[in-house]
């Protein structure tokens, strides 16, 4: 895999020692601190705001276009932190910040992964709309693997035996749920609509599988900044974006005149119709900081792999709490998919064997050419 895992290392730029050698395990704790908490907001963020998601269509919520603009809308929850590592940086980087976040290539990027981000998000809208929540999360395990297929031509990434393996069963975990005679869901859901619904899925995860190569790529080859400060502004900016797009179409569609009936004829009140909504847009903001985070820490395919872990967290809730039916055929897709991720960890695994050995080679090479210097 060309985008190994990034642990910290004791070289600098020059093959010299970092003055940080003399602690290496402190910079590595505080790595795994960060990764920690990222992987917290994409677990905790992706399986909150998708029960959420499925509540308000159960209980009369009818909207796609407010589905959607809850999963974007809550951006301004980020502008804290935005003040907070501006002011904290303002007398190191406000000259840089300042060239490159105004530029013409950057602003550019915003619009279009805003409306991007617009579209996928409709499409998982109407897919979660039409799916019991076990097939949906189910079928979004597969980007997976179309974000293995785009890190390859878009970030070098390398195809080996067990990404090959881990995207072959995750395939097949989706292909399953196709052949399914009875959508299970408790609102009867049509053949037709589950197609529908299928479909949107489907497409929706390959979108979002290529804004992650995307993003990666942008932070490699343009915004070049490794901060809290560079993943806020592209979360505020691209969510700026894709609600603009989203208010234009709610209002074009006209489901904006239904909002107050909707609100009224809310099965659980009109305080548990705001409240899901406000912390579904929390929830998603969440899972959006957390997968930024883990892109520039590591990969896009990473992050997307972070957020397959959460899998069967989502399902088992909806089980309990939704009375999901979890099929034979869906039990065999979901363990299809568990193997597949396991596949794959695997393999960073191995990678990130090969790279602690390699680092430590040039840690100890660069130490016996400074004691034959001394």
């Amino acid at each position: 895999m060309a985008e190994a895992q990034q642990l910290p290392t004791d070289i600098n730029e020059n093959g010299g020692i970092n003055k940080n050698s003399s602690f290496p395990w402190l910079t590595q704790y505080k790595w795994w601190i960060q990764m920690i908490i990222y992987a917290f907001f994409v677990l905790a963020g992706q399986s909150v705001g998708t029960i959420l998601g499925r509540v308000y269509f159960d209980n009369g919520g009818n909207s796609e276009w407010i589905a959607t603009l809850v999963q974007v809308v809550g951006f301004p929850i980020l502008f804290p932190f935005q003040w907070i590592t501006n002011t904290k940086n303002k007398h190191i980087t406000d000259e840089t910040n300042t060239k490159s976040r105004f530029s013409l290539i950057l602003v550019s990027i915003y619009i279009a992964l805003g409306i991007f981000l617009a579209a996928y998000s409709m499409l998982y809208s109407i897919g979660l709309q039409y799916l019991p929540v076990t097939t949906y999360t189910l079928i979004c395990a597969s980007q997976l693997g179309f974000n293995a297929l785009f890190s390859y031509f878009l970030n070098a990434q390398k195809f080996t035996p067990y990404i090959v393996n881990s995207l072959v069963l995750l395939t097949t975990s989706s292909v399953l749920l196709v052949f399914q005679s009875d959508p299970g869901d408790s609102n009867k859901t049509s053949k037709g609509k589950y197609i529908i619904g299928f479909l949107s899925t489907l497409g929706a995860s390959a979108g979002y599988a290529l804004m992650l190569s995307i993003t990666q790529l942008a932070f490699q080859k343009i915004i070049k900044k490794e901060t809290i400060r560079s993943i806020t502004d592209l979360l505020i900016y691209q969510n700026l974006v894709a609600t603009l797009v989203i208010i234009i179409g709610l209002f074009a569609s006209g489901d904006w005149k239904k909002m107050e009936k909707e609100m009224k004829g809310y099965k659980l009140g009109e305080v548990s119709y705001v409240m899901n909504l406000l912390w579904t847009a929390v929830s998603w903001q969440a899972f959006g900081v957390g997968c930024i985070g883990l892109i520039f820490k590591v990969s896009s395919l990473f992050s997307n792999v972070i957020s397959i872990v959460g899998l069967p967290i989502a399902p088992i809730l909806a089980v309990i709490f939704l009375q999901d039916k979890l099929t034979g055929l869906k039990a065999v897709a979901m363990l299809l998919a568990i193997w597949g991720f396991v596949s794959y960890m695997y393999q960073h695994y191995l990678d990130d064997l090969e790279k602690k050995k390699s680092s430590d080679a040039q840690v100890s090479e660069v130490s016996l050419v400074n004691e034959r210097g001394s």
